[in-house]
């Protein structure tokens, strides 16, 4: 069984989130500050951008740099999910309106709608 390239897989999601943001390749470009030409090469699976240029794309197409990142296999699915969490639960926490009952609530509903994913060591207790 054959696997398809990253930078096919990558170029193929950049295509598909372009379509969906209703860009051409040409405005996609203009926003993310490429080339035309490169950027075609890009979602051609013919140049592996760096992570800057990821970046600058992310930006453009309003979706996050680290699902750009796993696609082009900078980053790991299983780790990006943890940080994640962890980023969520440390939001919560840090959000001085809510009180410690509502962000234990917040948490708990959190984990039910990710499983049981969560790292526990990424939680901090709640602040008064």
């Amino acid at each position: 069984m054959t696997t398809e390239p990253r930078s096919t897989v990558l170029g193929s999601f950049i295509r598909d989130q372009r379509h969906q943001a209703e860009l051409s390749v040409r405005r996609l470009a203009e926003l993310a500050g490429v080339s035309n030409p490169y950027l075609s090469q890009i979602e051609r699976g013919l140049k592996r951008p760096s992570a800057e240029i990821l970046q600058q794309l992310a930006r453009a197409l309003e979706i996050s740099s680290e699902s750009l990142y796993v696609q082009a296999g900078l980053l790991d699915d299983e780790k990006r999910s943890e940080q994640a969490a962890a980023t969520v639960v440390h939001a919560i926490d840090a959000d001085e309106a809510l009180s410690v009952a509502q962000k234990s609530s917040l948490v708990e509903i959190y984990r039910s709608f990710v499983g049981d994913g969560v790292d526990e060591a990424a939680e901090t207790e709640p602040v008064d």
